[in-house]
């Protein structure tokens, strides 16, 4: 009876192979992510800067036509 309560060899390993498996899941799971927001964050930032220059166009559009008026 002992012996049977006891967790054999076989049993612990497969407890371990669940625990590398998940692990290994994890770690798909965020290098799909990281290659997935890189290049959005990247075409972001573009996209900001190119508001921004704009948004600097038009502000020296309108300085430029209210110091005309003047």
């Amino acid at each position: 009876m002992a012996e049977e309560l006891k967790p054999s060899a076989q049993n612990q390993q497969s407890r371990n192979d669940v625990k590398g498996d998940f692990s290994t899941i994890l770690v798909g799971v965020g290098t799909i992510l990281d290659n997935t927001l890189t290049p959005l964050s990247k075409m972001v930032a573009q996209a900001l800067d190119s508001l921004a220059d704009v948004a600097k166009q038009i502000l020296d559009g309108v300085s430029s036509s209210l110091g005309d008026k003047k």
